[in-house]
């Protein structure tokens, strides 16, 4: 059986800034009971005082303090270190048979070349190479007969060292790509691994993206 705290943190989950701004307190609990009364109201099966829904919010606004708030600031205070590069190309091919052999290729070439950046990813239908724009001449001539999807350019990486504790605590991607989403920030690319993560973003955007990560640890 539903119940009307079930259906008011159903809703709210479907809404991650509304989510977010609950946890932190900057809601009219009253006002937003109001709002989504009428929307709620077929899935309650019966009536409901407005101030039913009222404690609903109440209740999770203090859950979302202790689940988002306490835990995972907790993690973002302890972010090591950021790095930045600049002058990257994002290249996306088509996942090939020989789309390996030729990043064989690319790599051996490279490894002759000074503080070169290279990363790559493989998905299920992607290849995906993001190289210092300095080579790029290579990733060009390496894959001409490959299908590529994608080529951006003038593209910078921010990589994040996060603590150990990031792999047991929900929630620690959403909480730092939201505040970038919140500042407008284009995110081109998300590369990670166990403890570090790394974004692709416009140059143009970079220093605001820098700032809002460095940001969260005060």
């Amino acid at each position: 059986m539903k119940t009307v705290s079930s259906i008011v943190e159903n809703y709210i989950k479907t809404k991650p800034f509304l989510l977010n701004a609950l946890s932190l307190g900057i809601i009219n609990l009253t006002s937003l009971s109001r709002n989504i009364m009428v929307e709620l109201e077929p899935e309650f099966g019966k009536e409901v005082k407005q101030g039913a829904v009222v404690m609903a919010l109440k209740r999770l606004t203090e859950e979302l303090d202790f689940r988002l708030n306490h835990k995972i600031n907790k993690v973002i205070k302890n972010i090591g270190e950021i790095t930045v590069r600049s002058s990257l190309t994002d290249y996306t091919f088509a996942a090939s048979e020989t789309v390996l052999n030729k990043q064989a290729d690319l790599i051996t070439d490279i490894n002759t070349f000074n503080d070169i950046f290279y990363t790559s990813s493989r998905g299920v239908n992607e290849t995906n190479i993001v190289v210092s724009n300095s080579v790029n001449h290579l990733v060009d001539k390496h894959f001409a007969n490959e299908k590529l999807i994608q080529k951006l350019e003038n593209l910078a990486s921010i990589t994040v060292k996060l603590p150990k504790e990031n792999i047991v605590v929900p929630g620690i991607y959403y909480f730092i790509f939201q505040r970038l989403a919140w500042e407008g920030i284009i995110i081109n690319e998300v590369i990670s691994t166990s403890n570090e993560f790394t974004i692709l973003v416009s140059e143009d955007e970079v220093d605001v993206a820098f700032k809002v990560i460095k940001d969260l640890k005060n």
